[in-house]
């Protein structure tokens, strides 16, 4: 997949450009249906397919305060976005300047101009450019003087319910709500974090005989606090493991914190990156009379997070 990151490095057109534009926050798996249609489409007209994204998110500027937390990093976005087959990758910074461009300006200025795009395909409600000017009726207008295809594409409807569609509002609450099980299957991955291990209290190992990963993480979105199974990628491989968001209110020193504990794992990763994927959330953070029952509950975590992992 080729990146682009500043719409000044388009040198020509592309061949055939199919076109798809989104925040895809989460690549979930309607994000994952657009993108496939954008693949399928651009084989059959042997032309190139593309997605168009924006950084900043369009909320971190329009809105500076009460803008929701990202499901996806940049970094994880577009990794994600590459395994979908896409050809390239066009990231637009998202400023005050990009946002006082109208839809039309958009669309003709450097969809079809700019970038080559022979087709477009969105979802029913798809809105974009100042005021949310651009839509499906702006660009069915446009379309035949453009010389380019409108194409929608259908909504993903969530498992289980009948009248919501799969959405990024969606996938954010039921993390927020420690319902990760119910997220992945709307994002057809395991929720992940990510972050550097970094020292913490240092008591997981010398006072419960349960060493942890402290980590300081990339991302905003965080589960619920509680205790959960989890895979980690560490080191390029995979351990299975047990993590605790919350304040440990054990120790009453009330401190956030997110770690991890992993599985017949005894190496060094001080300074490494890690990304733990969330399985399952098995319990509430509690508070233990003393070090012995709380170890004790841990060593119980422990072998519920094997039978989980093992299914």
């Amino acid at each position: 997949m080729k990146l682009i990151e500043h719409l000044d490095d388009i040198k020509e057109p592309f061949k055939n450009g199919v076109v798809t534009i989104g925040n895809f926050d989460g690549v979930h798996i309607g994000h994952q249906s657009l993108l496939h249609e954008v693949v399928k489409k651009a084989a059959e007209i042997n032309g190139t397919a593309i997605a168009v994204t924006f950084e900043p998110h369009p909320m971190r500027v329009l809105k500076k305060k009460n803008h929701p937390p990202l499901i996806t990093v940049y970094e994880q976005k577009k990794e994600l976005i590459e395994k979908s087959n896409i050809d390239v990758l066009i990231c637009i910074p998202f400023n005050k300047k990009f946002a006082s461009l109208s839809a039309r300006e958009f669309i003709e200025d450097i969809l079809v101009k700019k970038i080559g795009m022979k087709a477009i395909i969105i979802g029913k409600d798809y809105t974009f450019g100042r005021n949310r000017e651009g839509d499906i009726t702006l660009l069915s207008r446009l379309a035949d003087d453009g010389g380019f295809e409108v194409i929608l594409n259908d909504w993903i409807i969530a498992p289980h319910d009948t009248f919501s569609r799969i959405s990024s509002t969606a996938i954010r609450n039921l993390v927020i709500e420690g319902k990760v099980d119910d997220a992945q299957k709307m994002l057809g991955r395991y929720y992940q974090v990510r972050g550097q291990v970094i020292h913490g209290r240092d008591r997981g190992g010398k006072l419960l005989g349960f060493p942890t990963a402290n980590i300081k993480l990339s991302d905003e979105l965080i589960p619920k606090a509680g205790i959960y199974a989890v895979t980690v990628e560490c080191l390029d491989k995979q351990y299975q493991g047990v993590a605790n968001i919350g304040y440990s209110p054990t120790f009453e020193d009330y401190q956030f914190t997110v770690e991890v504990h992993l599985l017949d794992f005894k190496k060094d990763i001080y300074g490494e990156n890690i990304r733990v994927n969330f399985v399952k959330r098995i319990r509430d953070e509690k508070k233990f009379s003393n070090i012995n029952e709380l170890s004790g509950q841990i060593k119980k975590d422990i072998e519920l997070t094997k039978e989980i992992l093992s299914i």
